[in-house]
């Protein structure tokens, strides 16, 4: 047996067991809520013998509470660690900087499962003698994420495929692991009381358990590899259907580096790589009317001998409604037509702020509106890694934000497209790319008017 297919060494830092019962999963959170406060009490008594009057959120937004966080959701994984990672992303510049780092970890990939573990999966999906389909299974997965693990396996005919295994009990965990977040979210207080959750977490259940449905996945997959086809730029894998069972995802493998190790090359590489990347952000929000909701970067690899960007992890593929589309066509429209009034007309029609923000913040509002629209009217490529703006947005937000009584969620519709392209926009900023958004901007909102 090859070192690549030995079973992983117990004392591993990135090897232990999901937590696959409801019991085994509560306790996990019953420990992180421990420790939070644990972390809290340790701070106030900090605070207090330095002379300072500690207040509640500086006790909990502390780097060891969010390390704690980060290191329990890794560890349960599934719904949990998914909806810590779309906190990370979509959090951006708002965190402080040892804070935002310290999340960020979730998006590296989580701890994978024991071998024994992995085995008792597989025998369960494909049958006690499931090593007999294969010339080659390697057992050290290559990635590991929130909701399973990927391992390079080898067919008797030649073909090397890449095999996405499901965590056990994660979909079964779901519904009870996006209410327990919510649970440690309120009782932080961090949430208001009169801000209703309820839509965007059953939205979130939707979604998650979209994304645990494999055979939907790989549907997606084949759709997209269909719009794709063609297109040089992109490589999307193909479904092996024989393979592919409820838990288990079995496609082609495609080589590729991390797109987060472009950072190191050329200019003219990386600006073309995030170019290509947005111009497909505009294509599924303007063209397809489907969007993969999830930015994580390690969905993006680049291939180095091709020069072709691969897409992974269709799970969190998501139907654009033609209104949503319109209303962000508006929106863009206003802003490269440098028309305030309507960017914050378009705002609010769409949902991204209420009459209270506007009422009660109008100020900093039009100051963020002007800060936007500044960056839309700059001919030539926009220059990601130029972060000058955000404190601006950064300190207007966050007075904005401390009156909760202004809080308010968008439409959980628009919520997932925001997402994906905060993710596409905190991606061009590691790349350090600059790319004539404006001109990409200005063509897709073109051809999506001439659809119309």
């Amino acid at each position: 047996m090859s070192d690549e297919d030995k079973p992983p060494r117990a004392r591993s830092p990135r090897q232990s067991a999901v937590p696959s019962s409801r019991l085994s999963r509560l306790s996990g959170f019953g420990r992180l809520a421990t420790g939070i406060a644990g972390g809290m009490m340790a701070e106030g008594t900090r605070r207090l013998l330095n002379g300072e009057r500690p207040k509640f959120q500086n006790m909990i937004l502390t780097p060891g509470n969010a390390a704690r966080l980060a290191d329990r959701l890794s560890h349960l994984r599934g719904a949990a660690m998914k909806l810590g990672q779309m906190i990370s992303m979509d959090a951006g510049d708002m965190l402080p900087p040892e804070l935002a780092a310290i999340m960020a970890t979730l998006r590296d990939g989580a701890t994978f499962m024991p071998s024994r573990q992995l085995e008792k999966v597989l025998a369960a999906e494909w049958g006690p003698d499931w090593r007999g389909q294969f010339a080659h299974f390697q057992i050290r997965p290559i990635a590991a994420a929130s909701i399973g693990q990927v391992h390079r396996a080898v067919t008797h005919d030649g073909r090397t495929l890449a095999i996405k295994v499901q965590y056990p009990g994660i979909r079964e965990s779901i519904d009870a692991d996006v209410d327990n977040v919510a649970s440690l979210l309120r009782m932080s207080t961090m949430i208001p009381p009169q801000l209703d959750l309820g839509p965007l977490l059953a939205e979130a259940k939707i979604q998650l358990h979209e994304e645990a449905d494999y055979h939907r996945e790989g549907e997606q997959m084949q759709l997209y590899r269909e719009r794709l086809a063609g297109e040089d730029g992109f490589v999307v894998p193909e479904l092996d259907m024989a393979l592919t069972r409820g838990r288990v995802l079995a496609m082609s493998f495609e080589e590729g580096v991390p797109i987060e190790s472009l950072e190191t090359e050329s200019h003219e590489l990386r600006n073309d790589v995030a170019r290509r990347i947005i111009t497909l952000v505009c294509r599924e929000l303007f063209e397809f009317g489907v969007m993969q909701t999830d930015p994580n970067f390690a969905n993006y690899r680049y291939q180095m001998d091709t020069g072709r960007i691969v897409l992974l992890d269709f799970g969190a593929t998501r139907a654009v409604a033609p209104e949503v589309a319109n209303s962000y066509r508006r929106l863009l429209t206003a802003a490269i037509d440098d028309d305030a009034d309507a960017v914050i007309a378009a705002s609010l029609d769409a949902g991204f702020i209420n009459e209270a923000t506007i009422t009660r913040h109008r100020p900093s509002v039009e100051t963020m509106t002007r800060v936007i629209i500044e960056e839309f009217r700059r001919t030539g490529p926009f220059d990601f890694g130029d972060r000058s703006f955000v404190p601006v947005l950064r300190d207007e937000g966050m007075g904005i934000a401390a009156d909760r009584s202004s809080w308010h969620l968008p439409p959980t519709e628009t919520l997932f497209i925001q997402r994906k392209i905060s993710g596409t926009a905190l991606l061009c900023a590691r790349l350090q790319a600059k790319v004539d958004v404006r001109a990409i901007l200005l063509e897709a909102i073109g051809a999506h008017e001439a659809a119309l």
